[in-house]
């Protein structure tokens, strides 16, 4: 059963590259396929709809909050001007070693500043490097304890009317009455809720992969 779900998700996966993709992102998609963690991986239809709202907004300047294999850093970096800056950050090797060829395959490699090193420790850095409020997108998809550190933080880097995107907040369901346990859909079902009161943003909650919170800031 398991080996015929993974097929079917290739098969949809490879109409969404044939019918959808246009940017070179392909390679990257189907390789992390492969990956025993594939799960984490952006859906395909939520890279491509980030894509175009980067193109929307005309931004230059992006942060990714786990880049795990490199597809949406890549998507994203696609998605922008010569100029563009996509600043990703991911603490696991073998995952940076994974992206890097594909960046330099879709000749995007000046595009992406990769960060191999905790996500708070980068993103502290450009803050104090007086990067606040320059930056036109986030999107934040790594540990989940941590969403409301990153968001906070993204908050500070992002201008007026920038956005913050935010992966996985609905988590399959789990955030829904949260198991004690599991501290990680806590963390989110806490995020969701106190994201809906904030008056710092404007915000929409869409059925995209497993849920995408988008946030405009005010």
């Amino acid at each position: 059963q398991c080996f015929k779900e993974k097929n079917s998700l290739h098969m949809v996966m490879n109409i969404i590259s044939s019918h959808s993709d246009r940017y070179q992102c392909s390679g990257a998609l189907l390789l992390t396929l492969e990956d025993e963690w594939s799960r984490m991986m952006v859906a395909a239809e939520q890279a491509q709809f980030m894509a175009n709202l980067i193109r929307l907004i005309n931004a230059t300047k992006a942060i990714e909050i786990g880049m795990y294999t490199g597809y949406n850093a890549l998507s994203m970096a696609l998605a922008m001007p010569e100029n563009g800056q996509v600043v990703a950050c991911e603490i696991e090797d073998t995952y940076v070693q994974i992206a890097k060829p594909f960046f330099k395959e879709a000749g995007v490699e000046n595009k992406i500043d990769v960060q191999h090193q905790d996500a708070l420790k980068t993103l502290d850095e450009l803050i104090a490097a007086g990067e606040v409020g320059t930056y036109d997108f986030v999107f934040i998809d790594a540990d989940k304890v941590n969403y409301d550190r990153y968001y906070e933080k993204s908050l500070e880097l992002i201008r007026t009317r920038g956005i913050i995107a935010i992966d996985n907040v609905l988590w399959s369901g789990r955030v829904v009455n949260p198991a004690p346990n599991d501290t990680s859909s806590q963390a989110l079902d806490a995020l969701n809720k106190k994201i809906y009161k904030d008056q710092r943003v404007e915000l929409s909650m869409l059925t995209v992969g497993d849920g995408l919170t988008i946030t405009i800031k005010r």
